[in-house]
């Protein structure tokens, strides 16, 4: 992902846009014996934080997953495997995409849903491939990252969430997407640089929904979630077309103690794969994203780095974010 105004180390903005009962006819019924139907409340369970960073390390332990590499196939296989064991129904959108390079890759986007008849949907989506190269770091910048944070940590958020679903059954349909192709943009070495060239698995799946004329009510994208000491803002692409949602999900995190980590004040719009669902498929989605107004990229010290790694993941930070979207689901 880039930050608009920043992207990827100060791209130019290139000109995104955001537009964006029935009666009862017997009259004799005793309506003090007649029956009034609710609907209770679900409790919210308990994020097991612990479990989310097993998710994380078991795959950073396959190796950075670039797509068209081994670990890249392995780690799908863990990610599908994990969401059947929890009882979603899987599919995945294979095709061929074309990096910035011309470099044809593999994309296998992972789809997992659980109550699959129920109208009302919420869509949860992370991306699961990590960058290819470390092109913000000062050393082997040609070779991949592991991408604990910027990627992992997500997915492992959201494996967790799956498995508490499992666990407890909730009254509405959620779909759990695992983006592939997110992190392989063009670096902010070359010239003339085009946004676009990033998060090709969420465009595709926008272009080509895994149902047909499918909508969710909003959807909650998580990216870079697990970093210690970190702070989410209200971003702007999230500002632009679900604010309802955002001060939602905010005030979720204040009531449970959060507001540490979810912190109130507006920051400028990135480019992530938020900004695709929204402008293609139109659903309104926000991102919870680490912001960092003290490095050059405003996310943290260790994105597209090889110190993204395992020591930088942090059980309190997961417990917030996974806690949070916990409490927004099962209060729908």
């Amino acid at each position: 992902m880039v930050q608009l105004g920043f992207i990827k180390n100060k791209y130019a903005i290139i000109g995104l846009i955001f537009l964006f009962a029935c009666t009862n006819t017997n009259n004799k019924v005793n309506k003090k014996n007649t029956p009034v139907a609710s609907i209770q409340k679900l409790p919210t369970p308990s994020f097991d934080a612990d479990s989310a960073y097993a998710y994380i390390k078991n795959q950073v332990e396959f190796g950075p997953r670039v797509p068209n590499s081994i670990a890249h196939q392995n780690c799908y296989n863990y990610l599908v495997q994990n969401l059947e064991r929890f009882g979603a129904t899987v599919l995945t959108q294979n095709d061929i995409v074309e990096r910035y390079d011309g470099t044809k890759m593999q994309m296998k986007n992972i789809i997992g849903s659980f109550n699959q008849n129920n109208h009302k949907r919420i869509l949860l989506c992370a991306h699961w491939d990590s960058r290819f190269i470390a092109d913000n770091d000062i050393k082997d910048m040609d070779k991949p990252i592991l991408g604990a944070n910027d990627g992992g940590s997500g997915v492992g958020v959201l494996l967790e969430i799956a498995r508490q679903i499992s666990l407890n059954p909730i009254n509405l349909g959620v779909d759990i997407i695992f983006f592939d192709v997110e992190d392989q943009g063009q670096p902010n070495t070359e010239i003339n640089p085009r946004a676009d060239t990033w998060c090709l698995g969420s465009q595709y799946w926008a272009m080509n929904p895994h149902v047909e004329n499918y909508f969710a009510d909003y959807g909650i994208l998580l990216d870079m979630v697990g970093g210690k000491n970190a702070t989410f803002t209200k971003e702007g692409v999230s500002v632009q077309f679900g604010e309802r949602i955002v001060e939602r999900v905010w005030s979720a995190a204040e009531g449970l103690g959060f507001a540490n980590f979810f912190v109130s004040k507006k920051t400028p719009p990135i480019i992530d794969d938020h900004l695709y669902i929204n402008t293609l498929i139109h659903i309104p989605t926000i991102n919870i994203v680490e912001y960092n107004q003290n490095t050059h990229n405003r996310f943290n010290a260790h994105h597209h780095k090889h110190s993204d790694n395992m020591d930088i993941i942090n059980s309190s930070t997961l417990k917030a974010v996974g806690q949070t979207v916990l409490e927004v689901l099962y209060t729908e």
